[in-house]
């Protein structure tokens, strides 16, 4: 079977706690807000930006919601290994980020899929994600993706973001100074590899959310 979701509602509940196996500290969750997110479209797109952003390369997820503006968090981890005194500047790691489109109660979680993606294709715990080669992922519209045209490399909006932030996980709000389209870009977990992003959906089908989980927190019924 592919991947199955996992509980993101313990996730995004401050205060959850864990422990990290393979690399030995333990983290506490807290949820950080980023603002509201324009969607002028209603098409989602979740993406390395560094790499992706107006490219022409990423197209926006299947599933679409009404046009509006729609909350970003992150469940962020604050790890700390035993006996590790307290720091000014404590190991923070993102471990989820979620774009908010209902506070209802999320009923069932289906992968989020682009056009050419089947999920009777994956095998045993695959999931289809976004690659990361830049320690970042984001959420924005699919109108949006050629309006920022300086965010390459070590320079432009995107950049100075992370950069003159004292919260550099993020997630950060950036908007484009020409077209003002803006995208929300945050830290993710512990760097480059594949994520899923899962779409929640309400008793009723409705969608409640887009989340991306970047794997930094282990599921509690597992750990």
């Amino acid at each position: 079977m592919p991947m199955s979701a996992r509980d993101y509602t313990w996730l995004f509940t401050p205060g959850s706690s864990f422990a990290c196996e393979d690399v030995g500290p333990t983290g506490v969750i807290h949820v950080v807000d980023g603002g509201e997110l324009s969607l002028p479209t209603g098409r989602v797109i979740a993406c390395d930006p560094f790499v992706y952003l107006g490219t022409g390369g990423i197209e926006p997820f299947t599933a679409a919601v009404a046009p509006g503006r729609y909350r970003v968090e992150t469940a962020v981890a604050t790890l700390t290994h035993p006996g590790e005194e307290p720091s000014d500047t404590p190991h923070h790691r993102v471990a989820a980020a979620r774009l908010v489109i209902r506070d209802e109660p999320t009923a069932t979680w289906e992968l989020a899929l682009l056009p050419d993606q089947d999920p009777a294709e994956l095998g045993e715990d695959e999931f289809y994600g976004y690659g990361v080669d830049a320690g970042t992922g984001c959420f924005y519209d699919a109108s949006a993706d050629g309006a920022f045209p300086d965010c390459e490399g070590d320079e432009g909006p995107l950049w100075d973001a992370f950069e003159d932030s004292e919260w550099a996980p993020g997630p950060h709000r950036v908007t484009s100074p020409d077209a003002g389209h803006d995208l929300i870009a945050f830290s993710s977990g512990w760097g480059d590899g594949a994520y899923p992003t899962w779409i929640g959906r309400d008793a009723a089908g409705e969608i409640t959310c887009f989340l991306t989980d970047f794997f930094v927190a282990p599921d509690p019924t597992g750990a």
